[in-house]
């Protein structure tokens, strides 16, 4: 079987997490337990964990001209990502502060910083994105490059994800180029303008497939084939949650683009989350297959 080829276009930040007995409250400040800086961002998280899992993944984006660039550069090439095309702009690299309690709970703000720059395709990056099996987006970045993103790989005939979140009114279009929508509850009702996210019609009507995640409980697939099935999770100590959507949705592209029946990388994508809420972190946190595998065979 040849090596699956997945595109990430999206955010790379650099991630400020403090851990803490319990999340502090409006106003009030908690002395914490210890803090520790990686790289991260919805975008380079995700490819982070594509190219862990197995895929041979590139991503499309942009950092800043800070140390922190330099750091998110380093991270992203020494985990096997492909950063031919990432961009650097003059300024501060995108941030979040990311505030983790003793249950593995958090809380997250985000500067964008450079990600906001990141705007309009090069005709080297489109080359890429039609060459993928997988295209991934999240929504970190402006949405006009993620919807140009979304068309050229449509024309291209390359598969479409979008992870919609953080959760956000999308623009009209948008989500007829995306193949398979990967939310959870919160960015269902936004995308629904509030209705239940139990509701798969509704998402359905604007998508072919979707995942919806569900935390703890694992994830649920509905397609417009009639498919709709909750997919339980897997048991394991939670330390930090922080990674686990990530984990999850960069091993679903990996194992959708290598041809694997989307239930079944649904499944093993579960796998990835639940391997990477055992340790502490973004980037660091994210499972390579051998641990994915041990999960979802063990």
């Amino acid at each position: 079987m040849s090596v699956p080829k997945v595109v990430v276009v999206g955010s790379a930040n650099m991630d400020l997490v403090g851990l803490a007995p319990r999340l502090p409250r409006p106003g009030e400040t908690v002395l914490g337990d210890d803090f520790v800086m990686t790289p991260g961002g919805k975008g380079a998280n995700q490819a982070i964990a594509a190219a862990r899992a197995g895929g041979a993944t590139t991503f499309l984006g942009a950092i800043g001209s800070d140390s922190f660039g330099v750091t998110l550069g380093s991270r992203l090439a020494a985990t096997g990502v492909d950063t031919t095309h990432l961009r650097t702009s003059y300024g501060p690299s995108g941030v979040a502060v990311i505030m983790v309690d003793r249950a593995g709970e958090n809380a997250i703000l985000v500067s964008p910083g450079a990600n906001r720059t990141f705007l309009g395709l090069s005709d080297e990056e489109r080359a890429c994105i039609a060459d993928a099996d997988v295209l991934l987006c999240q929504q970190e970045i402006p949405l006009a490059t993620v919807a140009e993103a979304l068309t050229a790989a449509r024309a291209a005939g390359t598969r479409t994800v979008l992870n919609a979140a953080p959760a956000m009114e999308l623009p009209p279009g948008l989500l007829e180029q995306v193949d398979l929508l990967v939310v959870n509850e919160t960015e269902a009702r936004a995308i629904t303008g509030g209705q239940d996210a139990s509701d798969m019609a509704a998402l359905l009507a604007l998508v072919p497939r979707v995942v919806l995640t569900l935390s703890g409980a694992g994830s649920r697939y509905a397609d417009r084939d009639g498919q709709d099935v909750q997919v339980p999770a897997f048991a394991v100590e939670v330390a930090d949650t922080t990674a686990a959507g990530d984990a999850f949705t960069g091993a679903l592209a990996v194992a959708w683009a290598e041809g694997r029946d989307l239930l079944d990388a649904v499944r093993w994508a579960n796998a990835a989350g639940a391997a990477s809420v055992r340790k502490i972190g973004a980037s660091n946190a994210l499972p390579d297959r051998a641990e994915i595998e041990a999960l979802f065979e063990g």
